[in-house]
């Protein structure tokens, strides 16, 4: 998995910037923050399989921090700590670390952790689809069914619908659901504003009252998941591992 986005949380800009150089040599791609709050603004942006989060040690907001990722997040949590006695390496697997690391350590071993960590999150079961009460979304075979009718879709309105669904009601910007639904770059963020058209005419009853697609002003669009039937459950094939395609393919 060495092309695994990774979010780097570190203060002191030279270990974040000799550890984003390290991950980018073994070939994953790397975002950098130098704290918690700039990491959130770019957690739905990035959308990270991993984060790496160095703490001085483990204190009251970086534990509540871990709590807060387990809640609105899927992403492993790797912490570095400056605090290198047991009760710190506790503290921050009970606030919902997946492993943890006392400062100073070596790169090799730090890099093998974060392959181990990376190889982990390879095994989980992949999803089989998204319901949303009368409209259900399958990842593996790729197509949107409303009610009892499948809905004929072409495979950017389905990575639009996919990524938008994803974000669970928060509002994307355009730029934002360039980046993640889209397989190319494109400079023309109105590119989007054609596709949520031609989506809302397949998916809403009056696509000039649109209900699953809503347009939040000065920001772009969101995913109304509070208008549809009950609240979103994800299911897995039998439990049954499934090849999934990525939004982006």
């Amino acid at each position: 998995m060495k092309s695994s986005r990774i979010l780097i949380i570190e203060e002191n800009p030279h270990l974040r910037s000799l550890l984003g150089w390290h991950l980018q040599q073994e070939g994953y791609l790397t975002s950098q923050s130098e704290d918690i709050r700039s990491a959130k603004d770019k957690l739905h942006q990035i959308q990270p399989s991993l984060i790496i989060l160095g703490v001085q040690p483990p204190s009251g907001n970086s534990l509540e921090f871990c709590q807060w990722l387990q809640q609105h997040q899927q992403s492993l949590i790797f912490i570095l700590s400056a605090g290198n006695s047991e009760a710190d390496i506790v503290a921050g697997l009970k606030a919902g670390a997946d492993d943890c690391l006392a400062k100073p350590f070596g790169v090799r071993e730090f890099l093998a952790r974060v392959e181990a960590l990376l190889r982990r999150q390879r095994k989980i079961i992949p999803l089989f689809n998204l319901d949303y009460g009368d409209l259900t979304i399958d990842l593996v075979c790729r197509r949107v069914r409303l009610k009892n009718s499948f809905i004929d879709l072409t495979p950017q309105e389905f990575s639009l619908l996919y990524v938008l669904a994803q974000a669970e009601g928060i509002p994307l910007s355009r730029s934002e659901l360039l980046q993640r639904a889209w397989p190319d770059a494109i400079d023309n963020p109105r590119t989007i504003d054609t596709h949520v058209l031609s989506l809302r005419k397949k998916i809403d009853r009056n696509p000039d009252e649109p209900s699953f697609i809503e347009t939040v002003r000065s920001v772009g669009y969101r995913f109304n998941k509070e208008k549809l039937d009950g609240g979103p459950s994800i299911n897995s094939a039998n439990h049954q591992p499934a090849a999934v395609a990525a939004a982006k393919n």
